[in-house]
């Protein structure tokens, strides 16, 4: 049999949890019906499981359960969130303030609003990648009508100060915005604390399904969302289409077991991140991208001098599942924004991976990530220098 590669990509998604699946499987044939069927049983029981669920999930954020918007995953909801913001409040104002490393999902939505007259800042960040705090104050105008900054990067883990910037937005009375997709189940969040007005959610990045996330949506003081899907009027006219209940429950259970286990597996996590990057860090020409200590526990994002990036994802594709540092669109190849953003030129940007470490794995993988993952960067190297 042949052996599969460690998986250390647990960014782009992470596998179901067995417990996960068991608590979906019975929503597939025993307890089949539409939520929405509010006229017999199987009605009431897909009912049911969508309302613990909810409450379970607004649980999770300190939110009200009838603050939870379920949709398709986090970019539906960013997009929920961006253009349904946009199109609810543009007579208050048409200006929007985001980071230049957000995901995609955030950074297309605006440029889209762009074309339709919309103005967004796009505000630069440090090169730990960090937010400057005063460059946001700054950025506030009177017709800003909302600000997104992710909680968790994607790419580099860097963990952005969110209590602060929602503290900064509640003063400026504007709504505040921020994609947990990377976040949920890693890392506390508390959308009264922290004074968020918008959350996108996703189950795929915590050991749930894919195609299933949320958009938290505040109820007190009330914030207009604009419905993006128009419809049978499902989630409160907000987001319209069936319920799928398998996707819900699993969401849900997903991220019970997340946050029950979040203590014990953050510090786990963070052990095998810096034994990972202090047997790399001993090769030259080495560079971690982002903050070393705030950023997610199992995110590890590193660029090399003088190696090609897809080059080293294919000498370590046998042994392990790992992406690189540069985001692939449309069959273009580009550096990454994120990587340029933190200051990295294009050479180290296409010259960089990135590591996911995930809740099964050991310190034996690890260990044998981080030799696999040297020799073949010495190996590369040495036929660059032959050539």
């Amino acid at each position: 049999m042949i052996r599969r590669p460690i998986y250390l990509d647990c960014h782009a998604t992470t596998p179901v949890d067995e417990r996960v699946l068991a608590a979906m499987l019975p929503y597939f044939t025993e307890h089949f019906g539409n939520p929405a069927s509010v006229g017999h049983p199987y009605g009431w029981e897909a009912e049911a499981a969508v309302r613990q669920a909810r409450e379970t999930l607004a649980q999770a954020i300190n939110a009200q359960p009838e603050e939870i918007v379920f949709t398709s995953g986090a970019t539906e909801a960013n997009n929920l969130a961006i253009k349904g913001i946009a199109e609810a409040y543009c007579q208050q104002g048409q200006h929007i303030i985001t980071v230049q490393t957000e995901h995609k999902a955030i950074l297309d939505p605006c440029n889209y609003l762009e074309k339709l007259g919309f103005q967004v800042t796009y505000l630069p960040v440090d090169s730990d990648g960090l937010l400057d705090l005063n460059l946001l104050e700054k950025a506030f105008r009177p017709e800003t009508i909302l600000v997104s900054v992710m909680a968790a990067n994607n790419e580099i883990g860097v963990l952005q100060p969110i209590a602060q910037i929602g503290g900064i937005c509640r003063e400026h009375q504007v709504l505040f915005h921020t994609d947990a997709a990377q976040a949920i189940g890693k890392i506390p969040l508390d959308v009264e604390a922290m004074k968020i007005d918008l959350m996108s959610l996703t189950a795929h990045k915590v050991y749930g399904p894919k195609g299933i996330g949320a958009l938290y949506v505040r109820r007190k003081p009330k914030v207009q969302v604009a419905p993006q899907l128009h419809g049978g009027g499902q989630e409160r006219g907000m987001r319209s289409g069936t319920l799928y209940p398998p996707q819900i429950v699993g969401f849900a259970k997903a991220v019970e077991i997340a946050l029950a286990e979040q203590a014990e597996e953050t510090t786990r996590l963070t052990l095998l991140r810096q034994q990972l990057w202090r047997k790399l860090s001993q090769i030259d020409g080495i560079y971690l991208n982002g903050h070393s200590t705030q950023r997610l526990p199992g995110n590890l994002n590193i660029s090399l001098e003088g190696v090609d990036g897809a080059a080293l994802l294919l000498g370590l594709q046998p042994v392990m599942a790992i992406s690189s540092g540069s985001a692939c669109s449309s069959a273009k190849i580009a550096p990454s924004h994120v990587l340029l953003a933190i200051g990295r030129s294009e050479q180290l940007a296409y010259s960089s991976v990135r590591f996911g470490i995930g809740r099964w794995q050991t310190t034996a993988e690890i260990d044998e990530a981080a030799e696999r993952a040297s020799a073949t960067i010495h190996s590369l190297r040495r036929q660059t220098v032959l050539h």
